[in-house]
């Protein structure tokens, strides 16, 4: 069989690009080492509850033709995301605005919260940040960092925040308003009846094969029912350091376990994400994933996510994207630009980790160019 691309990863990236590619005519094969499509964004219906699988994802954007764009997919509900963190037996609303200020010193004013937060920051007598936590409490004092910032950072890190580099915090929003949306963006919500429709809808008209690990399929020249395809380019959303066989060194991450569970209770913690700031604490948060789509079933399924290193043999889920790891991420790309009839892209092929509407975006800009 003869293809004009073979799209490697059936992710939100690959599954743009293989809908734009199929409606200008073109004939595509969708490729990918997982038993499912939708890359990180699946969703997997279980006792009626759309469950995601690999961590929360609520889509949000600014960019109006980007939300019209999805919205060919699917509807999408009107969910808030407004995350509690708790803190040994204290809750706070995240993001830090008026009402977490309030509960942490009994105040009401923005004025009064402002002049703590300063008064706490002149205090510290910090010119030059020289780790994360010098950072982080030269922008927001002591107690919003000790409580809500130290512990939560050292899960996600698997280090102590003196030890960690100031850039990874570049700026902390604080808002001086009684508004618990986590997000400034215009359009925000949850697809109706989970993400992995979308990306359904987004692969119609294109062959997917599932359980196809691409290197495989280059090491032996055929998937693994013997099918040898033809084909002219390839779009790869892949790790792009192991296309070239870490030639220059493997690109770091962090990565993501998660424990669910079925519970027999209606409601387990009144929100869709729970943040656990006490370093104590094993995990970092938990999901209660009915909430994204205002559930009403009469079990829930809570999912606790743990943070850590990434080794082969486990997901890559965030880039590093210090110095040392961008300088060798450049080395890959100008691999990556030499090679004939392969495209690059994605948050593995890319090395950068994309919110939804940016990943969308992204892709869109590669039809553009190639199509």
């Amino acid at each position: 069989m003869k293809y004009d691309y073979m799209v490697v990863g059936a992710g939100l990236y690959g599954a743009v690009f293989a809908h734009e590619a199929v409606k200008k005519g073109k004939k595509v094969l969708v490729i990918d080492k997982r038993d499912h499509i939708g890359g990180n964004i699946y969703t997997e219906e279980t006792d009626g509850i759309n469950v995601h699988k690999y961590g929360a994802h609520i889509f949000h954007t600014s960019d109006k033709k980007i939300w019209d764009y999805v919205n060919e997919f699917a509807e999408f509900n009107n969910y808030i995301n407004s995350p509690v963190a708790v803190y040994k037996d204290e809750l706070y609303n995240l993001p830090f605005n008026m009402n977490t200020f309030s509960r942490m010193w009994n105040i009401k004013t923005p004025q009064e919260a402002k002049d703590i937060i300063a008064a706490q920051i002149k205090d510290l007598n910090i010119t030059e940040p020289k780790n994360l936590e010098e950072q982080a409490l030269s922008l927001v004092g002591r107690d919003v960092y000790e409580k809500l910032i130290k512990g939560y950072t050292e899960k996600q890190w698997e280090r102590d925040c003196k030890d960690l580099p100031a850039f990874i915090i570049k700026r902390l929003p604080l808002r001086f308003t009684y508004d618990n949306n986590y997000f400034n963006d215009r359009y925000q919500g949850i697809p109706i009846g989970g993400y992995t429709r979308i990306i359904e809808k987004l692969l119609e008209g294109s062959e997917v094969r599932l359980g196809e690990d691409f290197f495989d399929f280059r090491e032996k020249g055929a998937l693994s029912d013997g099918f040898k395809p033809e084909y002219d380019k390839i779009l790869f959303t892949g790790m792009i350091d192991m296309y070239f066989d870490f030639c220059y060194g493997a690109l770091e991450y962090r990565s993501v376990r998660f424990e669910t569970e079925k519970l027999d209770v209606e409601n387990y913690q009144g929100s869709a994400i729970v943040n656990y700031t006490d370093r104590d604490v094993p995990y970092t948060r938990i999901i209660e994933h009915k909430h994204f789509e205002f559930g009403t079933q009469p079990v829930t399924i809570i999912s606790r996510e743990y943070s850590s290193e990434w080794h082969p043999g486990i997901e890559p889920y965030y880039p590093v994207n210090d110095d040392k790891n961008s300088d060798l991420y450049e080395k890959y790309k100008e691999l990556a630009d030499k090679e004939e009839g392969v495209y690059f892209g994605g948050r593995l092929g890319s090395y950068k980790y994309y919110d939804m509407d940016k990943d969308i975006a992204a892709a869109l800009e590669l039809c553009n160019e190639v199509l």
